[in-house]
């Protein structure tokens, strides 16, 4: 199984570094994990994604057990071998995407709020939209068994309890993987999600039952038997499970959560839920610090602008994981602290006014991107619609990514990072 060790604390804050030892490598924390929903980070291919410095990925657990299936991919070997990616894997265990196809799309929610936006929203907004609620159609059903959903592909309809959820995690043979759980709405009521939160913890221990009676070792067998498996695995066995803590904004709740799952036996703790605004974020994190097991990795589920990483980072998180990186590279924006006409690190490189432009995105990136084309060829890309324009700007995030995750790591080591987070934010 994998493992997990603090290397340092910060002396100032709550901040760490670590390692996750893995069957496909180590993990040096605090590390994000840009998102490869399909088995794949969308324009570019394993090599690129690895030469960005990139440790490991997320795989949405729900996507491939929809297609191609997750007995497709466990007779190639497993998601490593079937994608030709040696290095960590973490899979989501599908829960808030059947959330999504659930209350997400009633209250019209998501991991921040609203379901479709890039921002959170500010309290009043969620009152306001919780008295005016356009009911829309649910897609999923959640009981005590297990949710059923309707597949987005073709309608069918998927009874996923958290048994299935672990075996076809197993299936997919990623190292880290996770623990079934409900993610509820901001606009679900205290006792709503206090039951949801109970559910989840029995759904979780049911998880955790069904990891330790399965066959691990006979899976990884039969997997490392496949004739496409590209990559040996190491002597580290099985993956490694995270509870997730639940618990809306409510702050009782969030506590007990943070008891259950550290307390229990998992490997690591995951941090679950629509969040809602910035300000509640800081909050959870801080009412739920002090109840951690600090030998476990802590993962935070679908987080990854950079104020909001400074932030937890300093709350003790490990791990992180979102879609933003990619998808900004896609929309055309590029990540970069340069001084250029921007708002929160982001570059709209696809106005006019860069054509000319024949610096790099950032003269110290080591990147690809960097390193061979200016920025009035990325803005041609982009306006010419060339597929070229999405592989170099998705380069060059995931490599701002990884070195400000590096840096981060360097500022903890030499207990600095208050100082480091000021120099990025321009506060302290």
């Amino acid at each position: 199984m994998a493992s997990f060790r603090v290397t340092h604390t910060d002396k100032k804050i709550k901040a760490r570094t670590g390692i996750i030892k893995t069957a496909h490598g180590d993990i040096h924390t605090p590390a994000f994990f840009p998102v490869g929903t399909q088995a794949t980070v969308k324009a570019l291919s394993p090599d690129e994604v690895a030469a960005t410095g990139t440790e490991g990925i997320l795989v949405n657990t729900y996507h491939m057990y929809l297609r191609p299936g997750h007995a497709i991919v466990e007779k190639f070997g497993g998601l490593h071998s079937f994608m030709g990616w040696d290095r960590p894997i973490m899979t989501d265990s599908g829960g808030f995407q059947v959330f999504s196809l659930g209350f997400g799309i009633e209250h019209e929610v998501g991991k921040i709020v609203p379901l479709y936006g890039e921002d959170l929203v500010a309290g009043d907004v969620l009152e306001s939209s919780s008295k005016n609620l356009i009911v829309r159609t649910k897609l999923c059903k959640i009981e005590e068994k297990g949710p059923t959903f309707v597949s987005h592909i073709d309608g069918s309809a998927h009874f996923f309890p958290p048994e299935k959820s672990i075996d076809v995690q197993m299936a997919l043979g990623a190292d880290l993987i996770v623990a079934l759980d409900e993610c509820t709405s901001p606009l679900h009521d205290y006792d709503y999600t206090r039951a949801a939160m109970e559910r989840t913890h029995r759904w979780e221990l049911r998880c955790l039952r069904h990891l330790q009676t399965s066959d691990v070792r006979r899976r990884m067998s039969d997997a490392k038997s496949s004739r496409f498996l590209r990559y040996p695995k190491s002597d580290i066995r099985g993956p490694a499970l995270y509870g997730v803590i639940q618990g809306g904004p409510f702050q009782d709740l969030r506590i007990a959560s943070a008891k259950f799952v550290s307390d229990g036996d998992f490997f690591g703790v995951g941090i679950g839920g629509a969040l809602v605004s910035k300000k509640k974020m800081a909050e959870i994190l801080d009412w739920i610090h002090p109840h951690l097991d600090p030998t476990k990795p802590r993962h935070l589920f679908g987080i990854g602008t950079i104020d909001d990483i400074f932030a937890a980072v300093a709350q003790g998180v490990d791990t992180f994981d979102c879609v933003t990186p990619t998808r900004l590279g896609r929309m055309g924006y590029v990540l970069t602290n340069v001084k250029y006409q921007m708002s929160n690190f982001k570059l709209n490189i696809t106005k006019s006014i860069f054509l000319t432009n024949q610096n790099p995105i950032d003269p110290t990136c080591n990147c690809y991107t960097c390193q061979h084309f200016s920025i009035g060829y990325l803005c041609h890309l982009f306006r010419s619609r060339e597929l070229l324009a999405y592989r170099l700007a998705t380069i060059h995030n995931l490599a701002f990514m990884a070195k400000l995750m590096k840096e981060i790591q360097v500022a903890i080591g030499e207990n600095r990072l208050r100082e480091l987070k000021g120099e990025w934010l321009g506060k302290k």
